[in-house]
């Protein structure tokens, strides 16, 4: 069964800022609970372009994922490539001005390769997107 996450936060920071970012893997460790970035694989027109893959690792799991998604200040997606037992992981970070400020979507879908464990994961990771994108809307302030 396919699971989905949805978390929303605001920043009062103009989305471009936040969409730079989102392309920056090398600022993720710096604002989110990831421990650490290493660009596997650069992509089609330049380093962290599209199909590019992004390797984080974080207390001992990595987490392989492909940038899927660019659009400049509204969108940014990856697809987990491997590293948990999830298949067909997609994220999108979806950015729309409000105020001056950003609201920020950080939304995925997944579906578990082992069954019955798809609240687990939805648990899990639902409580650490909200940490990553509540770590972005503070970054950017």
């Amino acid at each position: 069964m396919v699971q989905r996450i949805s978390v929303r936060v605001r920043t009062s920071v103009p989305a471009d800022a936040v969409y730079a970012l989102l392309r920056d893997g090398a600022s993720w460790p710096k604002w989110s609970p990831l421990g650490s970035f290493e660009l596997v694989r650069e992509g089609e027109d330049e380093p962290e372009g599209l199909g590019a893959i992004r390797l984080f690792k974080t207390n001992g799991v990595r987490s392989y994922e492909k940038i899927v998604a660019l659009e400049p200040g509204r969108r940014f997606g990856y697809a987990l490539e491997h590293g948990l037992p999830l298949r067909d992981y997609v994220a999108y970070v979806d950015l729309s001005p409000r105020d001056g400020g950003t609201d920020i979507h950080w939304h995925s879908t997944f579906t578990p390769k082992i069954p019955g464990t798809g609240w687990c994961y939805r648990w899990f990771l639902g409580s650490f997107i909200k940490r990553v994108a509540g770590g972005l809307a503070t970054a950017t302030v």
